[in-house]
């Protein structure tokens, strides 16, 4: 239950924020601790997500999860024919990025919402982009106590884990490193019985 009390409220909380429901258009934007907890919720309250990632190599994982289809950002093309179709975009990339291509993706009245590191943008906002269509931008970081209580219950009743790699402590600075590298799946979760085992030794 750890990573729910992180990712999981950190997603819920502006999904229920901005009344995400059954049939709502929602785009979640990169695949990792975060991002996946994203589309298992929102799936969950009934959207219809499409998953944004650059990494084509996270297609099969974000559809398990719940995506209706995947979306590579870098794909130029692709980006223009998913113009105008998302009610809801939830960012959740920890780095610098170009806001402007995902702005595109929303509809009339959409909010672009960016979670977990808040990272600058490397652009400029295209604010005529933003008043033709009447969209807003937002941020959110995570929920207070009672929408954790909710969240944990929500992914009670729906059956939502997140996807978790157990650790044991001595291994804590090799999953640090692979932390840095982009090469967890997902969230870790360190084994407190190693803890013990450490204090024995």
């Amino acid at each position: 239950a750890a990573p729910i009390l992180c990712a999981g409220i950190t997603t819920y909380s502006p999904l229920k924020h901005w009344g995400v429901k059954a049939g709502s258009k929602v785009g979640v934007v990169g695949i990792g601790g975060l991002g996946h907890m994203a589309i298992k919720i929102a799936t969950a309250m009934g959207a219809e997500v499409t998953a944004i990632t650059r990494d084509k190599e996270k297609s099969a994982d974000a559809l398990s999860f719940g995506a209706k289809q995947v979306l590579i950002s870098t794909d130029k093309d692709e980006m223009e024919k998913h113009e105008l179709t998302l009610d809801f975009i939830l960012i959740t990339i920890p780095d610098e990025f170009e806001v402007n291509s995902y702005i595109n993706l929303l509809k009339r009245d959409g909010v672009l919402t960016t979670v977990g590191l808040l990272a600058p943008y490397s652009k400029a906002l295209n604010n005529m982009n933003m008043a033709m269509h009447r969209r807003s931008i937002a941020g959110s970081i995570i929920g207070g106590i009672a929408e954790t209580q909710e969240v944990l219950d929500f992914c009670a009743e729906h059956g939502i884990l997140p996807a978790t790699q157990l650790i044991n402590i001595q291994d804590i600075n090799d999953a640090y490193d692979k932390m840095l590298d982009k090469e967890v799946h997902y969230r870790y979760v360190i084994d407190m019985q190693s803890l013990k085992d450490e204090a024995i030794s």
